[in-house]
């Protein structure tokens, strides 16, 4: 299964021919100056919150493109009244098959509002299981217990988290959150784009190995190779 990723909490994995792009956040992120928004042509855009840092490109790319956009109620009806009509709405807890395989909405402890300051509902995380690995996104969170009832539902062969603190996670409770999802690899995301979430990279993959995990930090525009 390939990665590949766009910045900030931006990455795009590909499942059964099909392109799955996450939290689009490219052009008001000076770190991904060179990545060109209308080279994107996602069959589907998954968005964990409505934080502007995870939102700001959607509308632009699934105005484009048509692809399906999959938010929690209250971003689904707000991209309804900007003009993309291809949505589909989720909760936690809910699951839901797609044509690629199955999604579970799950726990994300955060928060979340619209770039016109209304109501984003509840942020959320995600479960991909699918024919050719299972994933977990977990979306901007702190550690939570939660993490622990993934295990429950899928054996993960790859999770993406944030480790940049202050508004999240940081590099230790992401070991503890892999320690909870009992999966060994982690793409790390939500760092260096501002000056609040600065970290020292080559110390966090550090911390990583010594916990006997592995952790990912590609480089904005980068694939990488996750096999299951």
């Amino acid at each position: 299964m390939q990665l590949k990723f766009y910045g900030h909490s931006c990455f795009e994995v590909s499942i059964g021919g099909k392109k799955i792009l996450f939290d689009p956040f490219i052009t008001y992120n000076e770190l991904a100056k060179d990545i060109d928004i209308n080279s994107l042509s996602p069959d589907y855009i998954f968005l964990s919150h409505g934080h502007t840092d995870h939102i700001a490109d959607c509308v632009a790319i699934a105005g484009r493109t048509g692809c399906k956009v999959v938010a929690n109620f209250e971003i689904h009806e707000w991209l309804n009244k900007q003009g993309i009509a291809n949505t589909h709405p989720m909760n936690t807890g809910g699951k839901w098959h797609f044509d690629f395989g199955t999604v579970k909405a799950v726990v994300a402890q955060h928060s979340s509002s619209l770039p016109d300051g209304t109501y984003g509902g509840n942020p959320m995380g995600f479960l991909f299981m699918t024919e050719e690995g299972n994933f977990y996104y977990s979306g901007d969170t702190a550690l939570t217990m939660d993490m622990q009832l993934i295990p429950r539902w899928v054996k993960l062969d790859f999770s993406v988290m944030p480790i940049g603190d202050n508004f999240t996670m940081d590099v230790a409770d992401a070991v503890l959150a892999a320690d909870f999802v009992q999966c060994a690899t982690v793409v790390g995301v939500h760092y260096n784009t501002f000056g609040y979430i600065k970290i020292k990279e080559e110390e966090a993959i550090g911390i990583f190995s010594q916990a006997g995990k592995k952790l990912w930090l590609p480089k904005i525009g980068e694939t990488i190779e996750l096999s299951s």
